[in-house]
């Protein structure tokens, strides 16, 4: 059943005089532009669907980008609308979907008919959710495109893919290790000489070797790109040091893969890690280690990995295995006011990385705040009186007059008071491996 609609009227507010508005008024008519963008993007891929329909490969040289001077469907409505061959791919995905859904996507379709959604965010959902299985049944992918597409208004069509993947995973826990062995399969590396003498390196990682190579260049440029604070004398001054080189961070960045390369691991870890060599935190349930079934996450990466890789990795160089459960929280009281590194272990399988919405730091990048403060609240160091902020939105808590609060299992943030822009508490929603497996079967 096809979800195009009749013509529609968009009224826009005008432009004049937007450096004078003040910041709510400047933010609602912003929020009107993107809700005519939306709707004048699901025309474009009503239209683009039909233009790959007259582009079929059995119409050969008929078809009407052979017709029209290009060789594909997505090039010709990249040309005609100024659009990257991506987002035209988008489009074209999205306008077959719109005519045609499928039973699980007809929501979906007609959320972005309505400009409910952005195409990407469709897109997103179709491809992450997949096809159902003799495990996973069409009703299911429904419910769970139903509840997608309600959080896909509020957010950019790549979180939308991460959580449409994770939602298939747990749907369809054996076909885990079959997604990981396709990305794996993807991954490259290729270096071309260039004329004046450079080398061009372009390659595409699989999760499991880019959170190695990702945690190793991480702590070269984190001090240079917001990364956590050190309290440690020598560990403080190495930063300094590297917010104070001449380099630029991408040239820091290769410097430091060539060492890597070089040395080969041999070296003083010293000369390139500073304080430690990468480790690499994968994420398991113990109860999906012990049915040998599920999936397992590698910190700092949004796809999933199969238990077996999860069981492979653990004990082994380079990662460090994190096995969680419903067990209680470790609390130190006020002994110390710094979390341990099982604390902050655990902390990071529950949040996931910076717990400010729409904040996609990883747990490397972290802090932990106390929501009862040390000092203000004379709280504890636990677990449960953790939260992991990134530098700046660690620092709005401290400066800004942000708050954090918990109620019972739940943490809000609260704003300043007199923010106009913010009037109403954010629940903040831990997305780590161990929350988001307690939330998604339980």
């Amino acid at each position: 059943m096809s979800t195009t609609t009749a013509p529609v009227l968009i009224e826009l507010p005008a432009l004049d005089g937007a450096g004078e508005l003040d910041d709510l008024e400047l933010i609602e008519r912003m929020r009107r532009w993107g809700e005519g963008k939306r709707l004048l993007e699901s025309g474009l891929a009503v239209l683009a669907g039909h233009v790959l329909a007259r582009s079929s490969l059995e119409l050969g040289n008929d078809g009407l980008a052979q017709r029209a001077g290009v060789r594909t469907a997505d090039r010709l409505v990249s040309q005609i609308t100024g659009t990257s061959g991506q987002d035209a791919r988008t489009l074209i995905t999205v306008g077959a979907l719109m005519e045609a859904p499928a039973p699980w996507l007809t929501g979906v379709a007609k959320s972005v008919a309505a400009g409910e959604i952005s195409v990407g965010a469709a897109a997103a959902i179709q491809s992450g959710l997949g096809t159902p299985s003799t495990d996973v049944a069409a009703d299911d992918l429904a419910d769970a495109a139903e509840s997608l597409t309600l959080e896909a208004a509020s957010l950019p069509p790549e979180k939308v893919a991460q959580r449409a993947r994770q939602v298939r995973d747990v749907l369809d826990a054996d076909g885990v290790a079959d997604r990981e062995e396709a990305l794996r399969q993807k991954r490259f590396l290729r270096l071309r000489p260039l004329p004046d003498g450079m080398t061009l390196m372009t390659a595409l990682l699989d999760p499991e070797s880019a959170a190695l190579v990702t945690d190793a260049i991480d702590q070269v440029t984190a001090p240079r790109r917001g990364g956590p604070r050190f309290v440690d004398p020598a560990a403080k001054a190495r930063a300094e040091a590297i917010v104070a080189d001449e380099r630029t961070t991408p040239q820091l960045a290769l410097d430091a893969l060539v060492e890597m390369v070089r040395i080969a691991g041999s070296a003083d870890t010293g000369r390139v890690f500073g304080t430690r060599k990468p480790a690499v935190r994968v994420l398991v349930t113990v109860a999906d280690l012990d049915r040998r079934k599920g999936a397992a996450t590698i910190e700092g990466q949004t796809a999933s990995v199969s238990v077996a890789t999860a069981d492979r990795h653990i004990c082994s160089g380079g990662y460090l295995p994190i096995l969680f459960d419903d067990t209680d929280a470790l609390d130190l009281g006020r002994s110390k006011r710094l979390h341990t590194e099982k604390q902050r272990a655990i902390l990071a399988a529950i949040w996931g990385g910076c717990a400010m919405p729409g904040c996609d730091k990883p747990p490397s990048w972290t802090e932990v705040h106390h929501p009862e403060e040390w000092d203000r609240d004379h709280g504890s160091t636990s677990v449960r009186n953790g939260i992991l902020l990134c530098r700046h939105h660690h620092m709005m808590v401290h400066n800004k007059g942000w708050r954090i609060r918990r109620l019972e299992s739940d943490y809000w943030l609260y704003p300043p008071p007199g923010n106009r822009l913010h009037r109403e508490p954010i629940r903040l929603v831990p997305r780590g491996a161990a929350a988001r497996t307690r939330t998604l079967t339980g």
